[in-house]
This record gives C-alpha cells, structure tokens and sequence, in this order.
C-alpha cells in the first residue's frame, strides 16, 4: 500500500509538468452561457482600444445560436454579430441587448454593458504581447497579454467564439497560458481570446484580451531565393517605340522579418560590371504555402529603340542568406500578316461569306455540269420513243449544197469567216470522188444509216399544224439525247433558240437526258445575238458539253471529232417494240 502511494507521488507531478495529456475541460461558472454569469442577464465586458474584439455568442444546450446584439440607451448605432472579430474603438462603448428564446425556458432579453478602455489603464502593458510566433509542427504556447501583473487563475481561452477546451486539439491552460501540444500548421493560426473576470464594487467584469497566432515553418532561414521566373540566358520579344515590363517571380524562404529583395538591372553593351537600375513597380508579394513567400517585381522601359537590343538586363533576388541573378536579353519581334488573332475569325468569315455568294451565283451552272457530266439515268429507257433529237437550222449554203451545188475550192488558206458559215465536210466516196455535204445531212447519214439510231428531225417526224411548243417539249421528252448544231443562223433563229431553252430545263428536270452541243465554227456560241439569247442558255452555253466541227475536219469513223461524237452518244438504242 505505501509502494503504491509512493509510485503515485513520483508520477503525479510529471503529468502536471506535461500538462499535453489530454483536454481537460475546465468548468464554468455558467451553466448554458459563455463568458456570461450564471444567475443574471446583465453581463459587462471591457476590451482594450486599439485591440481585436468580439463580441460573445449565447451557448445553449443545442450549441452555439448567432445573435446580433444591438446598441441601446439612446444611442442608435449598427449591430455587430457574435463571433465577427473587429478592432475596439472608444465609440463603441456603450449599451447592447439582444433577444433570444433558447437562452431559458421561456424567452429572455439579454444586455450587455461594454466598456473600451486606453492601453494604459490595464496596466504592465506590452505591445508584444498581442501576437506570437509558434513553429510549425511543434510545441507552442500562448500567453494571456499581463498574466505577469495579474496572479487570476480564472481565465478562460477561446478560439474567436469557441472554446478551447471544445476543441478536439492537445492543450492544457495554466497560469493565464495556453499551451498547444502540437502546432498544426493554419489550422492553430488565428485569433484568440483571453477572457479574465475582474471584481469592481460588487461588479464582475469580463476582461477580454486577443492574441493574434502566426504559425511559421523555421525561426531562420538557411537558403537562398529561387528565381521561377525568367529563365537564365533567355531571349524575350519587344517591338520597337512600345513600353516594355520586364518581370521577374522570386520564390523566398519564410523568414519573421522579411529581407527578401528583387531589382532589375540593365547592362550597357552586355557588361555586367556596368549597370544601372531600371525604372521598377511596386513589388507585389503573397504566400502560396506556409514555407515560401513569393514576391514579383517588374522592371519598366517606357520606349524600347533599337539601343535597348544591344543590352542585357539581369534580375537580383537576394535575402539575409545570399541571392542569386538571371539575365536576359531583348530581341526584335517579327511582324506578321495579322496583327492579332481577331483577323483569323474575320478572314474566315469573309472566305465563308465569298464562297457562299459565289456559289449561290453559280448554281445552276453547277447544277447543268452535274447533271450533263455525272447522272445520266436508264430506268425509263424502255419508255423513250428516239435515240436522238437532232436540232439543227438549215443556212442559205447548206440548202444549196443539199440540192447539189459544189463549191470549188478557193486558192490560199480557208480563214475562220469562211468556215464557219459553210460547215463542210468533204466525205470521199468509194471511187475517191470528193463530194461535199452539209454537216446536218452528213450527220443524218452517219447517226441513222452507219450507227443504227433512231433520230427525230423537226422537219420530218414533228407534223405541221400542231402546237408547236408542246410538239417540242414532247419529243424532247420522248429522247435520250439532245444534240444542237450551234451556228450563228441557229443562235439567230426564234425556233432553234427555244428548242436549246427547252432542252436546259428538261436536262434539269430529267436526269435521263443528255444534251451535246457541236460548234460548227470556234466563235459560234460568243456571237453577239439580237435580240439577245435568253439568261439560261447563256448561261448554259459556258458549261454544256460541247464537240468543234471544223470544214477540214477528215470524213470516217477514225477522226477525233467522230470518235468524241461515238463515245458521247446513248449506249443503247431504242428497240423495234418500243417504236410500235
């Protein structure tokens, strides 16, 4: 029995010098309030000028409700919520009430009398102590500010409007001290409140003291700044008669007591040993992290001229350890095309607006080379009457050479004026006799007698006395193929005209058709008409497909004009059932 007791003599003292075993919970004076007597609701608090304060939040059995307590006595003025820390003023001391129906059993008006004194009048006043430094991921403690002229061991700590005997933290309070186990980073940094309850003429007042608590992650550095930004040796692009700003990041090691500087230099010819000090901005500085403070500092060129190329600029960071330096060097920049991205989009829109316009202009031109060059469809082949609707207008010497004249030869070379108004093709005979025949009965023989197609001529299968508009449009409907001889007499002839117009807008109706032009001289289709071809042939002119006929052009089956005519041609022809 007396080893046990011996035992618990040694072992008892170490845990109270430890004290970091636990967080004992101090009792309070209050049964449901904080920092508020138990048997009244009048409470007076005190708070120093100059000094964070805030005002106290009601704690019920539920937890902790926010009030707003507002300014009474006369005195109209804002209310100040619980926990919302602020700097105390002499204008707010003063009279305050809120009102609250979870404070008792039944609804209660609370008021509270807050009185702001000098600095002087506390006594042992030091201004050190409303802050402290506590190291990072050690022990810390924090003093009530004149725990050493005050010997109260009633002081009760707070986190803003927590207690810290609520907290799930290591801490034990002794002596006006509240010592941290273990100082966990920004988690412990903050305000804290000491409340010390003080006795005048029968009055008890609540001292309220703050402590503000910094977290640091060493107490001296033992490192150099790191420069982030530029790089060593780097080369930045400027454009001549713009200001420039040089930038430079420097990240520093935390230190109390910043010593952290960063300037830029500029070095005439590239010589380091002689520099001057540029034009700089106020440094902007920010902790990203707990171990590192950044700082950026920009250097200014208000005009860069082509002297500014020939120097070197250098940044220097240095701290109470050592610093370090990047040089750089400017160099022209190259002028583009566009002088910003905003002429990307609108180029592209123009070249959208450009290609659509252009295509909407030339759509029917499209529409007639698609459909001329592309689909050409044999479902209704068993329906078609003719082969071929061979249009053609007969000229004053083409009907003269069908009724037997033979124009001899003249001597020198055959110009284009001659050519074209003939049209003649010498076809040689068995016997070697040339004879000469107008290309549209040159045409009948060879598409008819030699090649076997069905053709339909206006002047012999189209009967007179009918309607001839509707005559044409049938028999063009009734055929494979459209082929017109271009001459300037069929451009000039009203019949010729309408059958070419009506064959366009059958080619675009029926994509079974096929229309072929034959020039029968190389400036047929560009004559100047009167009156004027219609806006659909002319346009259809310019991309129809089209074979040249030329009067020395050789007779048979092996020359290139009736070759291209053979390919061109349907490759069917209409059967003896479909003529019944």
């Amino acid at each position: 029995m007396q080893t046990g007791h011996i035992l618990f003599s040694f072992i008892f003292p170490i845990v109270l010098d430890g004290c970091c075993v636990g967080s004992p919970e101090k009792k309070q004076t209050a049964a449901g309030l904080t920092g508020l007597q138990q048997d009244a609701t009048h409470q007076h608090y005190r708070a120093v000028e100059g000094e964070s304060f805030m005002l106290p939040c009601i704690k019920s059995v539920s937890g902790h409700i926010n009030v707003a307590w507002s300014r009474t006595g006369g005195r109209e003025g804002p209310s100040y919520d619980c926990g919302k820390v602020f700097p105390a003023e002499a204008e707010h001391s003063g009279n305050y009430s809120c009102l609250t129906g979870s404070l008792l059993s039944r609804g209660s008006e609370l008021f509270l009398h807050l009185q702001v004194v000098e600095e002087t009048s506390v006594g042992c006043f030091q201004q050190e102590e409303s802050s402290v430094e506590l190291l990072n991921s050690a022990g810390g403690e924090i003093p009530c500010p004149g725990r050493n002229c005050s010997h109260d061991t009633d002081v009760r700590w707070f986190k803003r409007n927590i207690s810290v005997s609520e907290l799930s933290r290591a801490t034990c309070e002794e002596n006006e001290l509240l010592r941290l186990c273990e100082v966990r980073g920004e988690y412990d940094a903050g305000v804290y409140f000491c409340d010390r309850p003080i006795m005048e003429q029968g009055v008890t007042w609540t001292l309220r003291r703050a402590v503000e608590v910094k977290v640091v992650p060493h107490r001296t550095i033992s490192d150099r700044p790191r420069i982030v930004y530029p790089a060593d040796n780097m080369t930045e692009e400027v454009e001549l008669g713009w200001p420039r700003t040089l930038t430079c990041t420097v990240l520093f090691p935390y230190e109390s007591k910043t010593t952290g500087e960063v300037r830029w230099y500029m070095n005439y010819g590239g010589n380091k040993e002689n520099m001057t000090l540029l034009d700089m901005k106020r440094p902007q500085q920010r902790s990203d992290i707990l171990e590192e403070y950044r700082i950026l500092q920009e250097g200014v060129i208000n005009e860069v001229t082509p002297q500014h190329l020939d120097h070197t600029y250098t940044c220097i960071a240095s701290n109470a350890v050592g610093k370090r330096n990047v040089t750089i060097r400017l160099k022209r920049k190259r002028q583009v095309k566009w002088p910003s991205l905003v002429g990307f989009p609108v180029a592209s829109l123009l070249l959208v607006v450009v290609v659509g316009v252009s295509l909407h202009m030339k759509w029917l031109e499209l529409q007639i080379i698609y459909r001329s060059h592309f689909q050409h469809g044999k479902h209704d082949r068993d329906e078609k009457r003719f082969d071929v609707f061979l249009s053609y207008v007969w000229s004053t010497t083409s009907a003269e050479l069908e009724r037997g004249w033979t124009r001899s030869s003249p001597s020198g070379p055959v110009t284009d004026e001659e050519a074209c108004p003939s049209s003649l093709d010498p076809l040689n005979t068995e016997e070697g006799e040339a004879t000469q025949r107008p290309l549209e009965v040159l045409l009948r023989q060879v598409l008819e007698e030699e090649w076997g197609y069905r053709l339909c001529v206006e002047e012999r299968d189209i009967l007179p006395g009918g309607a001839y508009t509707n005559d044409v449009a049938l028999a063009i409907q009734r055929s494979h193929m459209l082929i017109c001889l271009l001459s300037a007499d069929y451009l000039c002839d009203s019949n010729g005209v309408f059958v070419l117009e009506s064959g366009v807008q059958a080619l675009l109706q029926n994509s079974s058709l096929k229309l072929l032009l034959i020039q029968t001289c190389r400036n047929s289709a560009s004559v100047i008409q009167d009156p004027p071809l219609p806006p659909l042939v002319q346009r259809a002119l310019k991309v129809l497909p089209s074979l040249n006929w030329t009067s020395d052009e050789p007779a048979g089956g092996t020359s290139r004009f009736w070759m291209s005519l053979r390919k061109a041609m349907p490759d069917h022809r209409v059967t003896l059932v479909s003529l019944v």
